[in-house]
């Protein structure tokens, strides 16, 4: 399956269950390893654990293979490894701690958050 069709599938299951700050960053230029990293955030462990679910079987209904999935037993922050595409789908104070668009070279998670970052201790489980 070509990368933008894979990309699209994660997309649009994110945004089926009102995933928000969906961002895809391109690291192709930065690592070997993957293509692309996808982070989105939902509101509770349970929203979390529903969109990482709803990337993984829209991704395998489309004929697709998920090579693993970490983080789901707390979900706080759950990663969804499909090969080309690595989709993090973390809470939003999680997200602000972690700041993994900076590391990665996208446009950071919005103001707000950057803000709250700095008062937010580290989350209690990562994958």
């Amino acid at each position: 399956m070509k990368l933008q069709k894979l990309e699209k599938i994660v997309v649009d299951a994110l945004e089926d269950i009102k995933g928000r700050d969906i961002e895809v960053i391109d690291t192709s230029r930065l690592t070997s390893l993957f293509e692309r990293i996808v982070v989105a955030c939902g509101d509770s462990n349970r929203q979390v654990k529903s969109l990482a679910r709803n990337v993984q079987d829209k991704v395998r209904e489309a004929g697709e293979q998920v090579l693993s999935c970490e983080g789901e037993e707390f979900g706080e922050w759950v990663l969804v490894d499909l090969g080309d595409i690595v989709v993090h789908v973390m809470q939003p104070a999680v997200r602000a701690y972690y700041n993994l668009e900076e590391l990665w070279g996208g446009k950071g998670p919005p103001r707000a958050r950057r803000f709250a970052a700095d008062a937010v201790e580290a989350p209690a489980s990562v994958p």
